[in-house]
């Protein structure tokens, strides 16, 4: 199993200074427990080889001749594991001194990498030892009889996963204001390597991390940092082995400071590359020689990375509950902003009793409060018609009530009755045509209404609702601003929680929580005894399910086969393969054929990372073919092995 997923490991060793056999036995022992977990890339701090705080003693040849055996032994000893592994070490060339990374694999150094900049200020000395490297292009230095490349601008290519480019900067190299890392980014590494010896001030671990995790961000990488720990010398400073792993601005693992060990994480490189092809202010360059390494890796064997069965909700409740209410105010600003530009002081809405249209009532109460209207303004139409229960129709009521919005209700049974008598269609008779008329007229109502009023139409409609294309056309596909077009269903119960958890109206939070405990349902058919007949997930699948699909097919661009994958670990135990199969399969027909409602959308304000605009993020043909994705999916009708 791959799947674009490269296991990367960040490892801290107990040191000795100035003793490199001790040392090499420590880096190799966690080498080879790294490598039996899986991972690629072993990261170890800088000059780890011989110690970060020698001092002096680096200007000793007999440590320098010690660091290059042991370089030579460890090479040597490593040559049975199936991974790629990163020590600091000096090494002499031209007569002068370098702070360098060797790159090991099956036997061989494949690469030498020195560090850029040499911090001279404060505790660090190392110009006084080390020399910056001033030629532009790779030397190659004779070592063990082998032609070594040996410069700043060498990447290293992973036979790990398709495109898994490594790219190596050192400890300051970070802190520069710009750091070689953005251009081994631009030149096409992905996967940062960074040896450092970050000695432990207060305040620093929070500056350290958050300069790992931009610099992931800035370059659409990964990023492996592997800091000195116990073990170095601590006559003047104390060195944390403060590891880290960061992916585009997320960090993956993270090690507890003032221990040394190693931490792992999966990298997602086909889900970098993706960001990178979708970038265009990511433009690569060419300047920089490349190592191709030659033997076939270990398979990967399970995933070391959480995956969330709702993605598009935070799950960490602070920041969850900051999330939902800067998207309240984001809908609401994008609502106010129409209303001020039409000169509105009424808009119109259809209310069902259910989420959306609860969520979309409470945005335009923000917005009317915002601009300081009455909330009378806010016209909620009731359209009871066949499906409707009393249970909806109750928290309709209750809801506008609670608000001080304007109710008004306007059944609609006669004239969908009278519709089917001009048209032909046997009432009795439940299919499409029986749903259909139902909504279009409830939309007809509303837009005469608002011409009654002097305002417009607000949409209801969702994000989840418009990728299964599970909307009327010209029914309640239809509005003036949809307010709900960017939010999945998931999040909309979330953030109608926020609110009644933080309204401070009891009379709202009993309703909301009323509303939140409702089946979700368009009561397009008739109830069976009084209660909601017409389960939407029942017929198309839990909408966790399909947003899951819906994040990981548009907002990372991932293959079936991988979503399939991905799926199987986030609902392990909750739903069977055959039926997240046969919900995928569900999901990408309905998807595909539904673009042409997707391609005329009203207006409404995006708000997050994915959104089916014609006008922003999704511009794609309404009679594209869904073949090639239906094709890999029947490939998944074989069990994984």
């Amino acid at each position: 199993m791959s799947l674009g997923f490269a296991r990367v490991a960040s490892a801290t060793p107990l040191v000795k200074p100035a003793f490199c056999q001790a040392n090499v036995a420590r880096i190799l022992d966690m080498a080879q427990e790294a490598s039996e977990a899986g991972a690629s890339v072993i990261v170890f701090p800088e000059l780890s080889v011989t110690g970060y705080t020698c001092g002096d003693l680096f200007l000793q040849e007999s440590l320098l001749d010690d660091a290059l055996e042991s370089l030579r032994k460890l090479a040597k000893d490593s040559s049975g594991l199936k991974s790629v592994l990163v020590v600091g070490l000096p090494f002499t060339c031209m007569g002068k001194l370098y702070n360098t990374a060797a790159v090991l694999s099956k036997g061989e150094v494949e690469a030498l990498i020195p560090k850029t900049f040499m911090p001279n200020y404060a505790e660090f000395y190392e110009m006084r030892h080390f020399t910056t490297p001033n030629w532009k292009s790779s030397k190659y230095v004779n070592l063990n009889g082998m032609r070594v490349p040996f410069g700043p601008k060498l990447l290293v290519s992973l036979p790990h996963v398709e495109g898994a480019v490594l790219g190596v900067e050192i400890c300051e190299d970070l802190w520069a204001p710009i750091p070689p890392s953005s251009r081994l980014a631009l030149a096409g590494a992905n996967i940062i390597a960074n040896l450092s010896a970050s000695n432990e001030t207060t305040g620093k671990e929070s500056y350290r991390k958050e300069l790992v995790r931009n610099q992931s961000a800035r370059l659409l990488s990964a990023y492996v940092y592997s800091c000195a720990g116990d073990g170095e010398s601590t006559t003047d400073l104390v060195f944390p082995g403060h590891n880290l792993i960061a992916e585009n601005g997320r960090i993956l693992a993270e090690s507890k400071r003032f221990t040394n060990g190693i931490i792992y994480a999966d990298i997602d490189v086909s889900y970098l590359i993706g960001e990178r092809r979708r970038n265009t202010s990511f433009r690569p360059s060419k300047e920089y020689d490349t190592v191709y390494l030659n033997f076939k890796p270990r398979a990967l064997e399970g995933l070391l990375r959480p995956i969330s069965r709702t993605p598009f909700v935070p799950s960490d409740p602070l920041l969850r509950a900051s999330r939902c209410d800067e998207i309240i105010l984001m809908q609401a600003y994008g609502l106010k902003t129409r209303l001020q530009h039409v000169n509105a002081q009424n808009v119109v809405l259809g209310v069902s009793g259910g989420l959306d249209s609860t969520l979309a009532l409470l945005v335009c109460m923000k917005a009317f409060d915002l601009l300081g209207l009455s909330r009378k303004g806010i016209h909620c139409i009731s359209m009871p018609c066949f499906g409707t229960t009393e249970r909806t129709r109750t928290n309709a009521h209750a809801l506008i009530a609670a608000l001080g919005a304007t109710l008004r209700e306007v059944p609609i049974s006669d004239a969908v009755l009278l519709h089917f008598r001009d048209i032909g269609h046997d009432k009795e008779i439940h299919d499409l045509t029986y749903e259909n008329s139902q909504a279009r007229e409830r939309t007809q109502v509303l837009m005469d209404v608002a011409s009654q009023v002097k305002g417009f139409v607000i949409g209801t409609g969702d994000l989840s609702e418009l990728a299964l294309g599970f909307a009327t056309y010209n029914g309640d596909h239809m509005s003036m601003y949809g307010v709900n077009a960017s939010i999945p269903k998931t999040l909309i119960r979330y953030l109608i929680s926020y609110i009644a958890d933080t309204s401070g109206n009891e009379p709202l939070k009993e309703v909301l929580q009323r509303v939140l405990d409702t089946p979700v349902s368009p009561e397009l058919l008739p109830p069976e005894d009084g209660n909601i007949a017409q389960k939407t997930e029942s017929i198309l699948g839990p909408y966790e399910v399909h947003d899951f699909y819906l994040y990981h097919m548009m907002r990372l661009g991932y293959p079936p086969e991988k979503i399939m994958f991905l799926a199987l670990k986030a609902f392990a135990g909750a739903y069977t393969r055959a039926e997240l199969l046969g919900w995928l399969e569900g999901f990408y027909k309905r998807f595909f054929s539904n673009q042409f409602k997707r391609s005329c959308l009203p207006d409404g304000p995006k708000v997050g990372s994915v959104a089916l605009s014609p006008r922003g993020d999704w511009r794609m043909p309404s009679d594209a073919s869904v073949q090639a994705w239906l094709a890999r999916l029947e490939e998944l009708k074989v069990p994984f092995s």
